[in-house]
């Protein structure tokens, strides 16, 4: 039996709720189709009332709820669960006092990141971390009230669209270590410009420990605004990229197989590890997360086995081979997310790569740009071109002004909805080909991946 995350008593004096019937929880759950046997249940009240479904919960084989409203069944009853919720997160982080936390944001790759630096954590003790993407002011206190009592280390990953939305989460989690992985024109239509960008990510610095550490990319535009906001609170930075005086300096980035050989300069002493990950922004990623995992306490020789180690995630750079009539083909699956800056670098990944085919890519929308996205969405055509890609298929109505910028030995096929499109990009599909799928998760990029993985004769045999 797993120990108990909380008891019912133990909930209630964190909420300030009130017992009705005793019971303990080994989980925490906030939707019916993710409740585990022995979760406690927070129904939120949102465009729907979670108190409706308590009773699919319990079925599932939640112990408990956590409960604005009488259920029939043990809970603590509190008045409004989303702040009980919080009140748990606070609870959970102030019953840990010796655990170190860690906080990664940015505007592309803060979820690879963060998974990495997990592995690290969980090599080298008892480890606590985000979810999936449960990274707003949700996820954040969930993933918090989640937190065993005797986590020696945890990292959570922090998200935002709008300003003013980081600062309460990194309050939330008071991290002793703080990343932001880059800045870029992602989320611009709730924004004026990059900087008003740049600074909602600085946001990150407010819940800080006192004495806690920054690392922060050195080759961003925004490096010494960043810097700056950092300095404000009493932050140590620490810096990664390729620029001169970097606290690790990426000096080298060579492609083996399935795999690629970092090399890094760190405060001033050479270092060569392997790593399980091919795209290019895998080098100044490693050592966003080697300088985390430092940050954290974590020895660095567990530090380097956990990139050796770390795979691909799926949806963002993961590779499969496709068995087709005749061969096979390679599918890379970026479908998850994507921006200007991780389209380029992408671009650049697979224009850096030997194929036995062609480069082929699928792309769909990226959102959430503003009035600049039909400009954002044409210049991909230059990076397209500088890394060889053979043809190109593309979903979506903003796509429609880089199919407009490329010339016609490029185009493959373009529909406005992406579900018209898989058909005729399975068919372009040769042997030796290498297919690259990348777009936002809201313009469906998903499902051409889909399409091209439902295409293996080994999975359909």
């Amino acid at each position: 039996m797993p120990e108990a995350l909380w008891t019912a008593q133990e909930i209630a004096d964190a909420t300030g709720g009130q017992v009705a019937g005793d019971f303990s929880v080994t989980g925490i759950s906030i939707d019916t189709r993710t409740v585990e046997p022995g979760d406690l249940f927070v129904p939120l009240v949102g465009a729907r009332d979670g108190h409706d479904f308590v009773w699919q919960a319990v079925a599932s084989g939640a112990t408990g709820v956590l409960a604005a409203k009488p259920v029939g069944v043990p809970a603590v009853m509190v008045e409004d669960t989303f702040k009980a919720l919080e009140a748990l997160g606070v609870a959970a982080r102030e019953r840990a006092p010796q655990c170190k936390r860690g906080a990664v944001t940015g505007s592309v790759g803060k979820t690879s990141v963060t998974r990495a630096v997990e592995a690290g954590l969980r090599l080298a003790g008892k480890a606590h971390a985000s979810v999936k993407s449960y990274n707003n002011h949700i996820g954040v206190p969930l993933t918090l009230a989640r937190m065993p009592r005797d986590t020696e280390r945890a990292v959570f990953e922090v998200g935002m669209n709008h300003a003013d939305e980081i600062t309460p989460l990194s309050q939330f989690v008071r991290p002793h270590a703080v990343a932001i992985t880059t800045v870029g024109p992602v989320h611009l239509e709730n924004f004026e410009n990059e900087e008003g960008v740049a600074r909602a990510k600085a946001e990150i610095f407010a819940g800080l420990e006192p004495g806690g550490i920054a690392v922060l990319n050195a080759d961003n535009p925004w490096f010494e605004l960043l810097s700056a906001e950092a300095a404000k609170v009493g932050a140590l930075v620490w810096s990664f990229g390729e620029a001169e005086g970097a606290t690790a300096r990426l000096t080298g980035f060579s492609v083996e197989g399935e795999g690629a050989t970092v090399s890094v300069e760190l405060r001033g002493e050479a270092l060569r590890f392997p790593i399980r990950q091919t795209g290019v922004h895998w080098g100044p990623n490693s050592l966003c997360v080697l300088l985390m995992l430092e940050a954290l306490d974590v020895p660095r020789e567990t530090a380097l086995a956990a990139l050796a180690a770390f795979a691909p995630i799926e949806g963002r750079g993961a590779e499969k081979t496709i068995r087709i009539d005749g061969g096979a083909f390679t599918l890379v699956d970026e479908s998850y997310n994507a921006n200007p800056v991780s389209m380029q670098a992408a671009l650049k990944t697979l224009g850096a790569r030997e194929v036995a085919g062609r480069r082929v890519v699928a792309l769909t929308d990226m959102l959430e740009l503003g009035e600049s996205s039909d400009a954002f969405h044409a210049e991909l055509a230059g990076p397209i071109a500088r890394a060889n890609v053979d043809v190109v298929f593309l979903a979506g109505v903003h796509m429609k002004s880089l199919w407009e910028a490329l010339p016609p030995t490029r185009r493959g096929g373009y529909a406005e909805v992406t579900e018209k499109l898989t058909t005729q990009l399975a068919e372009a599909i040769r042997p030796g080909d290498v297919v690259m799928v990348k777009g936002s998760n809201g313009s469906r990029a998903g499902v051409l991946a889909g399409a091209l993985a439902a295409l293996d004769l080994g999975e359909q045999g």
